[in-house]
């Protein structure tokens, strides 16, 4: 069984169990969704919905975050790890969106790599999620799966996404990222699968009997 042979086998699981998707991170307009998305690095999306639903009512756009100042910022969001970093980005970011793109989150993954917190993972959040552009987010737990089921070398995200890309069709890309998340938390998990018990790991792998190792980022 080749890459692509598994790839059919890894979307009609997926399809077959999570039909309809939803976004896991609650946001009020693709502001919000960016500082969500900026939260959950280090961070489970549950706790970022927790502290974020008292504050998105309030502060939803660039100019309440550049008033609010660090130091405010700080104290909404204390409960997240590495707040102080994170407080630090949300208002440097919301002072660029505001002096340099009128308020407004940009679409391009050029320009959204350039504000502060903003890497490549996050941008392609943005642009899926926020704008319904074709991209294919990779994060640690996406790069362990895709490993396990045989679909990249594991060399380091920038590959997996590569491997990706090419293996499943870019109309399926932005349900399939949330797809492989949900199921990889609630069937693959990192210490309790190893690639031996879940149904695409069984069905990709039926001779598979020692766990798998996986390359990390």
């Amino acid at each position: 069984m080749n890459e692509a042979q598994r790839a059919k086998i890894v979307l009609k699981i997926l399809n077959k169990i999570y039909p309809k998707i939803k976004v896991p991170l609650k946001s009020r307009n693709v502001f919000t969704l960016l500082i969500s998305v900026l939260l959950s690095a280090q961070c489970t999306d549950v706790t970022v919905n927790n502290v974020t639903k008292n504050i998105y009512p309030k502060y939803h756009k660039p100019k309440h975050f550049i008033k609010l100042g660090r130091r405010k910022i700080e104290k909404l969001i204390k409960k997240i790890g590495i707040f102080r970093v994170k407080a630090k980005s949300i208002y440097n970011l919301s002072k660029i969106l505001v002096n340099k793109h009128g308020g407004k989150v940009p679409k391009t993954f050029d320009e959204l790599e350039k504000l502060p917190g903003v890497g490549h993972k996050t941008a392609s959040v943005v642009m899926s999620q926020g704008f319904g552009y074709p991209a294919f987010a990779i994060d640690t737990h996406i790069h362990r799966l895709a490993q396990r089921w045989g679909l990249t070398n594991g060399k380091n995200v920038t590959q997996t996404e590569k491997d990706l890309k090419k293996l499943f069709p870019k109309k399926n890309w932005n349900k399939l990222h949330l797809q492989i998340i949900y199921y990889g938390r609630e069937f693959c998990k990192a210490r309790d699968c190893y690639g031996l018990t879940c149904k695409i790991c069984t069905t990709c792998y039926p001779k598979r009997k020692k766990p798998i190792k996986t390359i990390k980022t």
